[in-house]
């Protein structure tokens, strides 16, 4: 008996060392240090991105994944929990989201602005103008064809603005003069340019755009353009699985120096699109 248990023992060391040897060997499961990004198709179809997010990652380690979609769908995302941090271009919006307790605090990070596109042809002879509200009334009295994004972006939202302080109604043309197709921007600069057709663009996504045609800026300086970019963190206290660290790691380098001195460097054309503005 006691040669039986001599055994036994010995056989339990050795399937305890056995086993000790290939959990050692087995592959360490590394961290997973990326985020989702939820952001607008402004920043990611001017190539903003393609640029800072390499710097970004050799820094940290962290990779970033971006979702690039209109700002009212951002916001959305980011209110059902689709991501873990937001850098959209509708402070209103942002401001609200953080109120419902989303995500915040929101940080200024940069801007640029929009302009009015048209055709060289000018049917509502608006070339030149510096008031844009004044210049889309023009456009609405002569029902010159305008093509709206249509989608609750920022650039929507600030045409939709723009039309208000104009005092008119084009949805009430919806269909005739006033196109809406419910698409990113440079879906709605190729319906522009196909048509001939007025439209608010931002100055990032123009500058980067390739199929502009005979198109050509004809309103531009105007305040009302002005287009701040805003970042903040998703609620870690709303949604667990927000990467809290990650992601604040992403916001502190957009906001430092060096990162600020990176959007400021981005060129397109010798053209800056991006202006550095964090405070």
């Amino acid at each position: 008996m006691a040669g039986l248990n001599t055994v036994l023992k010995k056989t339990f060391v050795a399937m305890i060392t056995l086993l000790t040897a290939a959990i050692g060997s087995m592959p360490t499961l590394a961290t997973d240090r990326s985020i989702i990004l939820q952001s607008t198709t402004s920043t990611a179809n001017s190539g903003l991105y393609e640029y800072l997010l390499p710097i970004f990652e050799k820094k940290t380690g962290i990779k970033v994944k971006i979702v690039a979609v209109g700002t009212g769908q951002a916001i959305k995302n980011a209110q059902n929990g689709d991501g873990d941090v937001l850098l959209v271009h509708a402070k209103a919006d942002e401001e609200q989201l953080i109120a419902a307790g989303y995500g915040g605090p929101r940080f200024d990070v940069m801007y640029n602005d929009f302009v009015i596109v048209g055709p060289p042809s000018d049917p509502a002879k608006i070339a030149g103008m510096r008031d844009a509200a004044a210049a889309l009334k023009k456009v609405a009295v002569a029902k010159a064809v305008f093509v709206s994004r249509g989608d609750n972006s920022g650039t929507h939202k600030k045409e939709t603005q723009l039309w208000s302080i104009a005092g008119a109604d084009p949805k009430k043309d919806s269909g005739g003069w006033y196109r809406e197709i419910g698409s990113g921007m440079g879906t709605t600069l190729n319906a522009a340019h196909g048509m001939g057709a007025y439209t608010v663009t931002d100055r990032a996504t123009w500058i980067s755009f390739k199929n502009r045609g005979d198109l050509k800026i004809v309103v531009e300086g105007d305040i009302e353009l002005f287009n701040q970019y805003g970042v903040m963190l998703v609620s870690p206290k709303r949604f667990s699985h927000v990467k809290a660290a990650e992601g604040q790691a992403f916001i502190d380098w957009m906001l430092s120096k060096v990162g600020q001195d990176a959007i400021g460097s981005y060129e397109i054309g010798g053209q800056q699109l991006f202006f550095p503005n964090a405070k």
